[in-house]
């Protein structure tokens, strides 16, 4: 055999190979295309539906700006620093009620799912609060801490505690019995079934009320800062509706909706590192 013939099928094999590649790229871009079609279709729609109806006239542009008309506000209003101390002071209010709530609503869940008697005699009280409205007591927070910064953050803490407490008692209940059980067969004491079955077990569903809590401490933002409020993205919105400045009132909810977006991911993407052996739902 010459060595014209062995080399032969080595040349034909390469170009077979970059063939096969050439044929699998439109493929694999078609999925990619789908699967992106599949997810943010229906949202390029409505933002498409938008811009047109708007810049055709078919709705009223004063109060329903076009697309291009917000993006082009939100620029200017990032840009020229009107709306980053507004979103600094909103972050910095938000941030330390989902703090202070992550403190107390964690601890004292995990308490309550472990030892009943507890449990029974918080629970009535428990229910009577969660039952009340935040925004029905801010009120009552305002005669009691004053208008400033401090009625603000109770607010925002006292909606985003009850999501994340029943959450963290729910995940300590449903851990198998069966688990702990085999636990204290194998000799481990309390507080090591405690850290090595009941807390990973309970992780996933204080990870839900976290996320719950997240979306809570957003929406009761804007409640506090549309009262009372000088500075902060909820007061924004107010001012320029009051002022008729709709693309700019736009500009502030988008930019909400965004922190609340980017919020949700980064716990998502948190459960997922802590949590390798579940899997979160988007």
């Amino acid at each position: 055999m010459s060595l014209q013939h062995i080399e032969r099928p080595v040349t034909i094999a390469a170009h077979d190979g970059r063939t096969s590649l050439g044929a699998d790229l439109p493929r694999l871009a078609n999925r990619a295309v789908v699967r992106f079609l599949s997810r943010y279709g229906i949202l390029i729609a409505f933002l498409a539906i938008w811009q047109v109806s708007s810049s055709a006239g078919w709705v009223n542009a004063a109060v329903l700006p076009p697309i291009d008309t917000i993006v082009s506000a939100l620029w200017n209003g990032l840009v020229g620093g009107t709306l980053l101390g507004d979103i600094a002071i909103s972050l910095q209010r938000a941030g330390l009620a989902f703090a202070a709530a992550v403190a107390v609503a964690i601890p004292l869940g995990l308490f309550m799912g472990q030892v009943r008697a507890v449990e029974t005699a918080l629970d009535p009280i428990l229910q009577v609060f969660r039952q009340t409205s935040a925004l029905a007591l801010y009120p009552v927070f305002i005669l009691l801490l004053g208008l400033g910064e401090a009625s603000k953050v109770f607010v925002i803490f006292w909606a985003t505690l009850f999501p994340l407490l029943l959450n963290t008692i729910s995940g300590v209940k449903q851990v198998d019995p069966k688990l702990l059980e085999m636990a204290r067969v194998y000799g481990a004491t309390r507080l090591t079934a405690f850290r090595r079955v009941v807390l990973p077990g309970a992780v996933p569903s204080i990870f839900v009320g976290l996320r719950l809590s997240a979306t809570t401490a957003l929406l009761l933002l804007i409640a506090s800062e549309m009262i009372g409020a000088n500075r902060g993205i909820g007061f924004q919105v107010m001012n320029a509706q009051y002022n008729f400045q709709i693309p700019l009132m736009f500009a502030a909810i988008v930019i909400l909706a965004g922190l609340g977006l980017i919020a949700n991911q980064a716990l998502v993407s948190l459960q997922r590192r802590l949590c390798r052996w579940s899997n979160p739902i988007d």
